[in-house]
């Protein structure tokens, strides 16, 4: 204790008061506690009076904004702002910040003016202020003590400790001096019990501690929580402390000095120390962030020694926490902060699940780790909880505890609390804690584990958790492959995929893939694992071909490994048949999934979940080659069966849903598919929530079948919301949201809108061509759609030349047999149709319908489809009676395949009746224009845009027989339904217009 007083008669003591006395001839006796003061005569002080040491000011001091508003505080004159609580973890500059102000209130110590405030604080500066090292009971009263000595009237020559401390508040009570104690350090409110300056309108007192304990806060003692130095503060607190006469021009650039405040946390006590290891060592920012980075050295040896420590400090950046931490360990639950710390220490920094911590992994760590400390002499070795074990209560005690001690923040939701970086770094040096890190680390693991949801239906929630798992990771992942790989490594990888990431999990799986060939070898399950895991994430980016190769790659390793029968082998198995398939064959596919359940279910049994995969892969390579009708019965059989096993909220079980839905509407069951996606996506918000990529995938599903139903306005609502959702959840280069983009452009040329459709494929290709690449399928399907939007916006010619291109390309990338590539001849041939060329279109359509026949079979959807394009065009060459004969043999074959009411059928039908027409039939075509409304009213409904085609059909065939004026009527009719539902742009409002404008015409010039 050192006491500083002015003027003549004046005295004082310094540093610790026992040993020292108060005037010539004092003596001073030290009984424990009890200071008796002999002899010496009391003089009167001269004011003002410092009793006490005001720390120096830290070199390069930065002046913070926290400054003012304390002065403000202080000095205001009102009681709430008379008592000044500072706050923060330690190392932060509360210290400092206190004695800022008080160098401000008592200019005498240093002539200070920078925080006064501009209130006429300046004539409130105190006669008396008192810095009391607080840190504990003692050392208040000792200093209340050497106070009472100078300031008291007579002084306190005869009391003992207590009593001389209880005299100085008295005095400071009812004396009209104005005065400032400052408390610096101290530990709890406890430590003040019976201690604190009373509150007077003259006094002002402030304390700086590291607790934060809801006791500090009353309705006259306000709380002030100082945080780190923001980055500009920090910046500029490193070029200054680097820059130290004698010493070279120092060459960091200011974007060193920014990446290394960064790299501190922006903790003025870690600047500090930093800054004069830089200076003492010469090495460059660059070289130290290095030395940083390095797991293998301590901080402690990035640091000065102690006795080079600037600003007279006294312990090493590393060792400045040690002492909340053992205070927190004295707290009950006893012993359990540290390994609370330890875990906290291995995860993210920046937000970490409370119940990660909280969790049953965490809490066990924390019973097999705990600090046994003896608190007032009792043993808490019993257990943080009656039982011995540590339960969530115990935890979140604990996770309180710290909060309240500034070595976390918990925030105010309590669903996440933070930690800075570098006491992180400090628990995970400490010697206790390296000892077991291999057990901390897969505590932690285990923790995140547990508390991973599958599925993820949140993504700002998967997010936090890859981020505290990479953090995890990148403490010690040795301790992860200990014998095998440990699951987070993967849920971390799967995640990133599940979330929409998918080149991102391709990426790191392939990086996983290498570390498990280093550390487990070749041939060890979770290697092979690892590489399955990346084929498939590859798969999903439209990788077609490297997709098989890497799978059959898989399969010839888990043959050789594993054998035939490993349930393993047959997953592989089902994938490369699956991606066979996905490359064009097929009946192949068809084929091999086949024989693999057989295999499946004599290994697996029946209801195992890869068997049921394996189910659904048949059922839908039927429906690719053309079976639909199979398809369908092959989903409703694997649903019932997985709802049995499985039950209804199974994500494989809504996956099913999905597949069936889709079914049904290839199978011309339009309504029963809208109807079974609007129930899914009850079903998937409820269970996934509105952001999960599967809930967007259904939303997808049903605008799309909307469509089709008829509702080309709804689908192109619905898409517009749905784009704004997947460009805020997925992001705007997501293949989902560049997908969701596509259709709303497809519905938008649906509802006559062709050149803005036109206009958002070629943006669209822009991107896909950015993100994808040339050759991802979903790139090829752009160039496909946009060279059909140039022929829809007339220029044909174009459309010509694009397809010509794509074909090309497909051929190159997906080979001759691919439905891609046979599908974009069948557009070309089209499209030269179009162009004029009917010869050269009948000619490709045919070589078309060979190659088909030949790869898909003779019922397959695209197969029919291509039959009617070439009766089509024979009927376009005057090949009518071809052209009828051709229809009316597919409308037999479409029976059959697709059903009586599936929309191509119905098709069908429509375009033989056009073609009966056109040769003469028009009485016949107009009982078959009618037979065909009235199954188009019964099966897509009145607003359906082929029902409006029909009807347009039919009124012109009612003009072609005779009946001008009933055609009017029909045509008034149509266009005031056409104008409600498909909008006065759509080309078949404006067709409808014009033949309606021509019978009138007719109509008029007939004198009948």
């Amino acid at each position: 204790m050192q006491v500083s007083v002015r003027g003549e008669g004046a005295f004082g003591a310094g540093r610790d008061i026992k040993g020292n006395a108060f005037g010539d001839g004092s003596v001073v006796t030290n009984i424990e506690h009890q200071i008796v003061q002999e002899a010496a005569p009391w003089r009167a002080p001269s004011w003002p009076v410092l009793i006490g040491v005001i720390p120096a000011e830290a070199g390069y001091y930065q002046h913070r904004p926290l400054a003012g508003e304390l002065a403000e505080a202080l000095g205001s004159g009102g009681m709430t702002g008379q008592c000044q609580v500072i706050t923060g973890t330690g190392g932060v500059g509360k210290t400092q910040l206190a004695a800022e102000y008080a160098r401000t209130a008592f200019p005498s110590a240093g002539g200070y003016e920078r925080a006064l405030p501009s209130n006429g604080s300046e004539s409130r500066s105190v006669e008396l202020l008192l810095w009391v090292s607080a840190t504990n009971p003692q050392a208040v009263t000792d200093a209340y003590v050497v106070a009472a000595q100078v300031v008291v009237p007579g002084g306190v020559s005869g009391l003992d400790a207590h009593q001389a401390a209880q005299q100085f508040l008295a005095w400071l009570r009812t004396t009209t001096r104005r005065w400032l104690v400052v408390l610096d350090d101290v530990t709890a409110p406890g430590t003040l019990t019976g201690l604190w300056p009373p509150e007077v309108a003259v006094g002002q007192v402030l304390v700086t501690t590291r607790s934060r304990d809801a006791a500090w806060s009353t309705e006259t003692r306000m709380l002030l929580q100082v945080g780190m130095f923001t980055p500009d503060q920090s910046a500029t607190y490193l070029r200054r402390a680097l820059v130290r006469p004698g010493r070279p021009e120092r060459t960091d650039s200011d974007g060193e000095v920014a990446a290394l405040t960064t790299d501190l946390g922006h903790l003025p006590l870690a600047l500090a120390q930093a800054a004069a290891y830089l200076v003492d060592t010469g090495r460059t920012i660059s070289t130290y962030r290095a030395l940083l980075a390095d797991r293998a050295r301590l901080l402690a040896h990035l640091v000065p020694e102690i006795g080079g420590l600037p600003d007279a400090q006294t312990r090493s950046v590393n060792a400045v926490w040690d002492l909340s931490l053992a205070l927190a360990d004295t707290c009950r639950p006893v012993g359990l902060a540290r390994p609370m710390m330890e875990v906290a220490a291995v995860l993210d920094s920046h937000a970490i699940p409370e119940r990660a911590l909280t969790a049953c992994a965490a809490r066990s760590y924390l019973g097999t780790h705990r600090a046994f400390t003896d608190v007032a002499g009792v043993s808490d070795r019993a257990g943080a909880s009656d039982g011995g074990a540590v339960d969530d209560v115990d935890a979140e005690d604990v996770l309180r505890i710290l909060h309240r001690l500034n070595l976390l923040d918990s925030d105010l939701n309590g669903d996440t609390v933070r930690v800075h970086q570098l006491i992180q770094r400090a628990v995970r040096e400490n010697e206790g804690t390296r000892a077991h890190l291999r057990d901390l680390i897969f505590a932690s693991a285990d923790a995140l584990m547990e508390i991973w949801p599958d599925p993820e239906r949140d993504t700002s929630d998967a997010l936090l958790l890859r981020a505290n798992a990479a953090a995890l990771i990148s403490r010690n992942d040795d301790f992860l492959w200990q014998g095998s790989a440990h699951p987070v490594l993967f849920r971390v990888g799967r995640s990133r995929g599940e979330m929409g990431e998918v080149q991102g999990a391709v990426e790191y799986f392939e990086h996983l893939a290498d570390d498990a060939v280093s550390k487990l070898g070749l041939d060890h399950p979770d290697t092979l694992a690892a590489r399955h895991e990346n084929a498939y994430w590859r798969g999903q980016t439209g990788d077609v071909a490297e997709t098989l190769a890497a799978y059959e790659r898989l399969l010839t390793d888990q043959l050789r490994v594993q054998g035939p029968d490993h349930a393993h082998t047959l997953t592989a198995r089902n994938e490369v048949v699956y991606w066979r398939g996905q490359m064009g064959d097929v009946a192949g596919a068809i084929a091999a999934t086949e024989e693999l359940l057989a295999d499946q279910v004599r290994v697996l049994g029946p209801d195992d979940p890869r068997t049921f995969a394996s189910r659904g892969n048949a059922a839908g390579w039927r429906g690719a080659a053309g079976d639909v009708a199979g398809a369908v019965a092959g989903y409703e059989a694997l649903l019932a069966d997985r709802l049995r096993v499985l039950g209804p909220e199974h994500p494989d079980t809504l996956a099913t849903r999905g597949e069936l839905a889709g079914w049904r509407g290839a199978a011309g069951d339009v309504a029963g598919a809208v109807a079974g996606y609007e129930a899914l996506l009850a079903d998937r918000l409820r269970v996934l929530g509105p952001e999960h990529p599967d809930t967007l995938a259904t939303r997808n599903s049903l605008a799309a079948m909307r469509g089709y139903a008829g509702d080309a306005a709804g689908a192109v609502l619905a898409f517009e919301d749905l784009l704004t959702e997947c460009e805020r959840v997925l992001g705007p280069d997501h293949p989902r949201t560049l997908t969701t983009r596509s259709n709303l452009a497809f519905w938008r040329a649906e509802l006559g809108d062709v050149r803005g459709s036109r206009s958002a494929y070629t943006e669209l290709l822009a991107d896909r061509l950015r993100v994808l690449g040339p050759d991802h399928q979903d790139t090829l399907a752009a160039r496909s759609n946009l060279a059909a939007a140039q022929g829809e916006a007339g220029d044909i010619f174009a459309a010509v030349s694009s397809f010509e291109q794509l074909l090309t390309d497909r051929l190159r990338v997906l080979g001759p047999d691919h439905p891609d590539t046979l599908a974009t001849r069948s557009n070309l041939a089209g499209w030269l149709g179009e162009a004029g060329d009917l010869r050269g279109a009948i000619a490709a359509t045919e070589e078309l319908l060979n190659d088909q026949l030949r790869v898909l079979g003779r019922n397959h959807p695209d197969t029919l489809a291509t039959r009617n394009n070439l009766a089509g065009r024979r009927g376009q060459v005057g090949e009518l009676a071809a052209a009828i004969t051709a229809y009316e043999d597919l409308i037999v074959d479409q029976v059959r395949v697709l059903g009586v009411d599936h929309p191509d059928t119905l098709a069908s039908r429509g375009n033989l009746a056009g073609w009966q027409g056109e040769a003469g039939d028009v009485s016949g075509a107009r009982i078959a224009q009618a037979g065909l409304l009235t199954d188009r009213l019964r099966v897509l409904g009145p607003d359906h845009p082929d029902t409006l085609t029909t009807r347009h059909n039919l009124a012109s065939l009612q003009g072609q027989t005779g009946d001008v004026a009933g055609a009017v009527i029909a045509y008034e009719e149509l266009l005031a339904d056409m104008f409600r539902i498909l909008g006065p742009h759509h080309r078949l409002t404006f067709d409808t217009f014009c033949q309606m404008e021509h019978l009138k015409g007719q109509a008029l010039s007939d004198p009948q």
